[in-house]
């Protein structure tokens, strides 16, 4: 899923960037292993988690060079919405059962 962004009117448009991927990625570890640590999570339920925490926080998109006027969400907002959705996921498997 690694497509190239193509580029608009000759302007690069790849730098640009939902600030919130990052502090998402941080903080999941630590929430996962708080909560989570008596599920086994495989890569795909890692990857639903993240990309549904990112769909329900709002986005924070920047690019270089932009003046960023609002604030961003705290960090226990955060930390509730990976836990909503690891709720969200763990109820609603997308892979296959295991047998």
């Amino acid at each position: 899923m690694n497509r190239k962004i193509p580029q608009v009117y000759g302007v690069e448009l790849s730098g640009i960037r939902n600030r919130n991927e990052i502090r998402v990625a941080e903080a999941m570890p630590g929430v996962l292993e708080a909560d989570y640590s008596d599920y086994i999570l495989d890569p795909l339920d890692i990857e639903d988690i993240y990309a549904l925490t990112l769909n329900l926080l709002p986005a924070r998109y920047v690019q270089r060079g932009s003046i960023v006027l609002r604030k961003e969400p705290p960090e226990e907002e955060v930390r509730e919405t990976i836990c909503d959705a690891a709720d969200r996921v763990l109820q609603n498997p997308t892979r296959a059962e295991k047998k």
